[in-house]
């Protein structure tokens, strides 16, 4: 059991520091929000595509084993996202806040926390699987959060057909979604290897996401809205630090997932609310200040429940 605890706290702790030095550094004023503003991007338009892109044309993982991982995410995800619109329907009364606790509830934060610790656990090798899961979970994460936001409309204009070329677009520039589909086309094309400056650059941008991307996390924490969550905000938090990893776990089980696989379905799906449901929310006329407090509090409390659950499940030898 020690052993188990090591290992929780090995992949946690990291995180949790640089989340830490990124809350310290915007208290002491050395990160401003233009500062997380810019350099979050310069994370999700060019760092975190180079470290997709590389870590699988690098990897020797068999992608048709990871069937059962990825059919069982997308069935997580959609146990998840029917359970919160049947518990919104009946228990959360105005429709702004409605799609903002469904989306609380279903949507981790896979491109970040869940990388960076997956990253931590397993190396590379885990690295390469569990983009290729974020690859095909983000596109159902944003088709689900278009459908559950849509009960407000800001406009007359806002219609089916223009959230649906939204999604779209949004799918087709997504950055994240072209490198590992980029990636896979490359591995799948009798091409040489890349090395030399471009893998060289590549890897050095790529050594940038996540630690960067940790500290703009960090830096964004409302310390009054965390202390301060409603009760909303806190039952939304509930479903998505307690709900969905019990989900995952089970739904793993029962499809025979066990050691790196059921390990990345794991810290995947336990992973905080992700940080754009935050802006979606906000663009699509939802309460954002509910999002912002589901967020926070699922950044900071999160982190600790991925820590006992990674524990309990490396103790049952499952992960």
């Amino acid at each position: 059991m020690i052993d188990a605890i090591v290992f929780a706290i090995t992949i946690v702790l990291p995180n949790l520091a640089l989340m830490w030095l990124g809350f310290f550094m915007q208290r002491r004023g050395e990160a401003s929000q233009t500062f997380i503003d810019q350099a979050s991007s310069f994370v999700f338009n060019y760092c975190l595509p180079c470290l997709l892109f590389f870590s699988v044309v690098d990897s020797d993982v068999d992608y048709g084993k990871q069937i059962t991982l990825i059919l069982v995410g997308i069935l997580v995800t959609f146990i998840l996202f029917i359970g919160a619109e049947f518990y919104a329907k009946r228990f959360v009364k105005r429709p702004k806040d409605q799609g903002v606790f469904v989306q609380g509830v279903f949507r981790s934060n896979m491109a970040i926390i869940g990388l960076a610790t997956v990253a931590n656990a397993y190396g590379a090798q885990g690295l390469s699987i569990g983009a290729v899961y974020m690859g095909v979970v983000t596109i159902l994460f944003n088709i689900l959060a278009v459908i559950t936001l849509s009960r407000v409309s800001k406009s007359m204009d806002d219609t089916w057909i223009s959230r649906g070329t939204m999604i779209v677009k949004k799918l087709l520039t997504n950055p994240l979604i072209l490198a590992l589909v980029g990636a896979f086309v490359y591995k799948a094309l009798p091409l040489p290897p890349l090395t030399g400056v471009i893998h060289t650059t590549g890897d050095l941008l790529a050594a940038v996401a996540l630690p960067l991307a940790l500290i703009c996390a960090g830096a964004s924490i409302n310390l009054k809205s965390m202390l301060h969550p409603s009760g909303l905000s806190m039952q939304a938090s509930i479903g998505r630090i307690v709900i969905a990893p019990l989900i995952a776990i089970a739904v793993g089980l029962g499809f025979g997932l066990s050691g790196v696989h059921m390990g990345v379905l794991f810290l995947m799906v336990a992973s905080p609310t992700a940080a754009a449901s935050y802006v979606m929310a906000k663009a699509m006329g939802g309460n954002d200040v509910l999002a912002a407090n589901i967020l926070a509090f699922t950044t900071v409390v999160g982190m600790f429940g991925m820590a006992i659950g990674a524990a309990t499940l490396r103790a049952l030898g499952l992960m």
